[in-house]
């Protein structure tokens, strides 16, 4: 039986390297792939490995779910607290428009992502921020 975890290691090292909560198990003649990764990307990043083997379609079972990182409450405890994804083509003017109706305050988002923004101009799509209220 070959050892298909040495034939995918790309693909399993990729799994690692982005966080992959889960297992690659090797059953019979077919590699396991079950477990979560944070982000669409990232389990596209999986799979882009795995389909450099000409073999994938034989060899592979993948179960592989997106579950988005939890949002860390913010500390004033409020619960409505609303965020913004970013997506590509965003700029923080333009985000202020669509959320707060005005492209100038684009600075109070920025302000309240201190933890997240070190430059108003470097945002990039799948960030989530926080939008003052």
């Amino acid at each position: 039986m070959a050892d298909l975890r040495a034939k995918y290691d790309q693909a399993v090292q990729t799994a690692k390297r982005l966080g992959f909560q889960g297992a690659a198990t090797q059953e019979a003649d077919k590699l396991h792939f079950k477990g979560t990764v944070h982000s669409e990307d990232e389990k596209n990043q999986i799979w882009n490995a795995i389909k450099t083997v000409p073999d994938w379609r034989t060899d592979i079972n993948a179960d592989i779910q997106v579950v988005p990182l939890a949002q860390p409450v913010g500390t004033s405890g409020a619960a409505g607290a609303r965020t913004y994804t970013v997506k590509a083509g965003d700029t923080l003017s333009k985000i202020a428009k669509e959320t707060l109706g005005d492209s100038n305050a684009y600075m109070k988002i920025f302000n309240a992502n201190k933890d997240l923004l070190s430059d108003p101009d470097k945002i990039k799509p799948g960030q989530v921020l926080k939008l003052p209220s």
